[in-house]
């Protein structure tokens, strides 16, 4: 059985931020990465996702759930 992730624990790559907004010659402010703004946009989304999934009767969220 999968682990309950807790709301606040992060679900991206930090590196991996802030190397792709470096790539696109930004900077990065802490904010972004230590902050919970991000980190609840994706919760967020994936929920909608595991929604769609459900209301169509499938437990399998699929890319075209996001």
């Amino acid at each position: 059985m999968a682990k309950k992730i807790a709301k606040n624990e992060p679900l991206f790559v930090k590196s991996k931020v802030r190397e792709y907004i470096k790539s696109h010659d930004c900077n990065t402010s802490a904010g972004v990465l230590d902050g919970d703004t991000l980190n609840d946009y994706i919760i967020w989304y994936l929920d909608k996702a595991i929604g769609r999934a459900k209301a169509n009767g499938r437990k399998t969220v699929k890319a075209r759930d996001l």
